[in-house]
C-alpha cells in the first residue's frame, strides 16, 4: 500500500515554515513513510511547492524495478550512478539560483559525521546546510487510518500467537524455546516478520526488564514476564503479559496487583490533550505509594509504528506538549525487585476523540499456567 500524496505535502509545508528550501531525507524509516519505498539505498530530496516543488527520489539500479512496483509516480524516481549521500546528492540537487544560496536541512539524527563532510565537498558553497531535527518522526506521530488498520491486525495475530504458545504450558520449557515457538506462531498467523525479539523471563529472571530468554527451564511456581509484539506491512505491534506457573507468594501476589492497578489507572488517563508526563505521572504515584518507586525505572509507554520505539514519549522526561488523536502509544509500568521476580502489564492503544481504543484483546488478571 503507497503512502498517499498528503504525506509529502504536509512534509513540504514543514520544511518552509522550519526556514528550509528543501530538506533531505536518509533516515529509510522516513523514506518508506512518505514513499513506500523498502530498499536498503535511498535519499529523498523535497521542498517547495508547485511549479518550484522538489519531491525527487534518489536510489540505484539494483532497486530500478522495486522503485517503479512501490513508489508512485508522483515521485521524480531517479536512479544515481554515484554514492547518495555525496556525489549523487550535487548531481540531482535542483539548480541554483541567483543570490542567497538555498537553505537545505538534513537529518542531524540519521547523518554521520562523515556523511556530512561527503556532503560538504559535493555541495560546496552551492547551498547552507543546516541541521532539521526530526521533521518527518513529528508528522509520524499521528497516525492515518491505514497506519491504525494494520497495528490493529498486527496486535490481533500477536495476541493469537500467545495464547497458542501459552496453551500448550510453560512449566519445563526453556524460556528460549517458548519465545521461538512465539516468533513462529506470529510468523504462521500472518505476520511479516517480528517486531523485536520477545522477551520470556522467568522467576528472579524476570527482574530485568529487558531479559534474554536463556536455555533454562521454567519452573513451577513462579512468574513469567513475556513482551513480544508482530510486524505486519512494516508497523510494528508491542504487548507485555506476566503469568504465574502455580502457586505463588502473597508479596508476588501484591506486586502484581499494584502494576494492574497502575496500568488500569494510568490507560484510563490516556486522553488528548494531556502529555506523556502527566500520564507517567498517574502510574509512577500509584507504585510509589505501594514502596516500589524505585523498582519502576523506564518511562510508562513510547509511540509504536513503523518502529517499536518512536515518539511520543509517555515518561518523567516527557514534554508538556499535550497527546494528539491518532497517536499510538504502549502502556506498560512495571516493578523489579532484583534477585526475586519482576512484573510488566502493557496495552497498545490508539487515542481517540474521546480518550483511546486498547489495540491488545488478552486479559489482564492474573493467569495461572501449567
Amino acid at each position: 500500500m503507497s503512502p498517499s500524496s498528503g504525506r509529502a505535502e504536509r512534509l513540504a509545508a514543514a520544511v518552509h515554515e522550519r526556514g528550509l528550501d528543501l530538506l533531505l531525507v536518509s533516515n529509510l524509516v522516513n523514506v518508506r513513510w512518505l514513499t513506500g519505498f523498502t530498499g536498503s539505498n535511498a535519499l529523498v530530496i523535497i521542498g517547495g511547492s508547485g511549479e518550484d516543488a522538489a519531491r525527487i527520489l534518489l536510489s540505484d539500479f539494483r532497486y530500478t524495478t522495486q522503485i517503479e512496483e512501490q513508489v508512485p509516480p508522483t515521485w521524480d524516481r531517479r536512479e544515481a550512478t554515484q554514492e547518495l549521500v555525496g556525489p549523487a546528492l550535487a548531481e540531482h540537487l535542483p539548480p541554483a539560483g541567483g543570490g542567497t544560496p538555498p537553505r537545505v536541512g538534513f537529518e542531524d539524527r540519521a547523518i554521520t559525521v562523515h556523511q556530512l563532510e561527503r556532503i560538504r565537498e559535493a555541495i560546496g558553497d552551492r547551498a547552507e546546510l543546516v541541521p532539521a531535527g526530526s521533521l518527518v518522526e513529528g508528522l509520524r506521530e499521528v497516525k492515518d487510518a491505514g497506519e491504525v488498520s494494520r497495528i490493529r491486525e498486527a496486535a490481533r495475530l500477536a495476541d493469537i500467537a500467545l495464547s497458542e504458545v501459552v496453551g500448550q504450558g510453560l512449566i519445563g520449557r526453556t524460556e528460549a524455546q517458548v519465545a521461538l515457538d512465539l516468533e513462529v506462531a506470529m510468523r504462521r498467523h500472518g505476520a511479516e516478520a517480528i517486531s523485536f525479539p520477545p522477551i520470556v523471563a522467568s522467576g528472579t529472571h524476570g527482574a530485568l526488564p529487558h531479559a534474554e530468554p536463556r536455555a533454562v527451564p521454567i519452573e513451577a511456581g513462579v512468574l513469567v514476564t513475556i513482551d513480544w509484539g508482530a510486524q505486519l506491512e512494516g508497523y510494528c505491534s508491542d504487548c507485555t503479559r506476566t503469568f504465574a506457573t502455580g502457586e505463588i507468594s502473597e508479596d508476588e501476589r501484591a506486586v502484581y496487583d499494584v502494576v494492574l492497578r497502575a496500568q488500569e489507572t494510568s490507560l484510563a488517563a490516556v486522553r488528548p490533550g494531556r502529555s506523556g508526563r502527566e500520564i507517567d505521572a498517574v502510574a509512577r504515584d500509584i507504585i510509589t505509594e505501594a514502596g516500589h518507586g524505585d523498582a519502576f525505572g523506564h518511562g510508562l509507554g513510547h509511540g509504536v509504528g513503523l518502529e517499536i520505539h518512536e515518539a511520543p514519549r509517555l515518561s518523567r522526561l516527557a514534554p508538556e506538549t499535550p497527546l494528539a488523536e491518532g497517536m499510538i502509544v504502549t502502556v506498560e509500568p512495571g516493578i523489579y525487585l532484583p534477585g526475586r521476580f519482576g512484573v510488566r502489564i502493557e496495552d497498545l492503544v490508539v487515542i481517540t476523540a474521546m480518550g483511546s481504543d486498547v489495540l491488545n484483546t488478552l486479559p489482564k488478571d492474573l493467569q495461572v499456567v501449567g
